[in-house]
């Protein structure tokens, strides 16, 4: 199995690439925003087929970069469902088994620093390997003073979940901050001085408890930005309000332009286009409005309702003025024509 272990000095981030070379099929897990342009790269280079990007948990400290490789890769976005993060195209929950190549990544619930916090769980050529996110560090683990965060969870996750795999698991974490880079079970059952074997759970919620934190600096734009699959809303007071429709608004579609912003595979896939709309991908928005009249009225879509008020906001800023978004998306579209059917 090939494996990538990347760094984002910014946030101390831990990105994990994953891929079968027999076939190219590959997974990222943690994602970062500011390094998409190197993963694609990579992905490049080595010739591989992303089918999955997942983010282990709705971060606090940095913005995901899962909807940016989707848009520009169509591989499948995947977090907790209990996040609830709509834009998401698969809600994993715990016992879901992902496939890439000849290997598979099962997902455990490992709650506490935030409540929809998921490890992945893989074996490859006799070895257990464990990606546990902010759940478990080398010599640590993650704050529970936030997000739903709770000590006393995250005590019964790690010791059930993590410190039941087998001793010499090799364990990946989503940070490190003392220059580590991997660990095992066995290490950490022994030597972790938040969460070994011979501290309690009560001497475990007393030590998180007088941690004293200071929250993530970016603590209030990555969350927004991480429920939108990364797209951070527009702060900008200035800017346009959008106009948004849900189904029941929309009435004769044969007066509007009907924009689909999704990427060319979801729009080939399950959840069907509008009538008569028209393929314009969020990356290529500006490419494809260039020519078009600025007078047009113009519906924008997408899977939720995300991606594509980022579109209208795109449209406005090139000179478009009757721009609407579908709000919820084809997904609110399609209960729509099933409620009413």
């Amino acid at each position: 199995m090939l494996l990538k272990q990347l760094f984002d000095q910014n946030t101390w981030t831990y990105t994990y690439l994953l891929a079968d070379p027999s076939t190219g099929e590959a997974v990222i897990i943690d994602p970062v925003l500011e390094q998409v342009d190197r993963d694609l790269q990579l992905l490049s280079e080595l010739g591989l087929d992303l089918l999955y990007v997942l983010d282990t948990h709705v971060h606090a400290d940095h913005i995901t970069g899962a909807g940016a490789l989707r848009e520009r890769t169509g591989a499948k976005s995947a977090v907790s469902a209990a996040n609830q993060v709509d834009c998401a195209d698969l809600p994993l929950r715990h016992g879901d088994v992902l496939s890439f190549g000849c290997y598979t990544l099962e997902a455990r619930s490992t709650p506490g620093h935030t409540s929809g916090c998921l490890s992945f769980v893989l074996k490859a050529g006799g070895k257990t390997m464990a990606f546990t996110g902010d759940s478990l560090f080398i010599r640590g683990c993650g704050r529970t003073d936030f997000q739903q965060g709770d000590s006393a969870t995250l005590y019964d996750s790690v010791h059930t979940q993590l410190f039941s795999l087998p001793d010499d698991t090799i364990l990946f974490p989503g940070h490190d901050y003392r220059g580590h880079s991997t660990s095992t079970v066995a290490e950490e059952k022994a030597h972790n001085p938040r969460l070994k074997t011979s501290i309690s759970k009560e001497a475990f919620i007393g030590i998180m408890d007088a941690l004293d934190l200071a929250y993530p600096k970016r603590i209030h734009e990555a969350l927004p930005a991480n429920l939108a699959c990364g797209f951070a809303e527009d702060s900008d007071p200035t800017a346009p309000l959008i106009l948004e429709l849900s189904p029941k608004d929309l009435e004769d579609l044969d007066t509007v332009r009907i924009v689909d912003v999704r990427s060319a595979e979801e729009f080939q896939g399950e959840l069907s286009p509008l009538p008569k709309a028209e393929l314009a991908p969020l990356p290529e928005l500006k490419a494809h409005s260039k020519n078009w009249p600025k007078e047009d009225a113009i519906l924008v879509v997408c899977r939720s309702g995300r991606r594509s008020l980022q579109a209208c906001k795109t449209l406005h800023q090139q000179g478009f003025t009757k721009v609407a978004n579908l709000k919820g998306g084809l997904l609110a579209w399609q209960r729509e024509q099933e409620t009413s059917s």
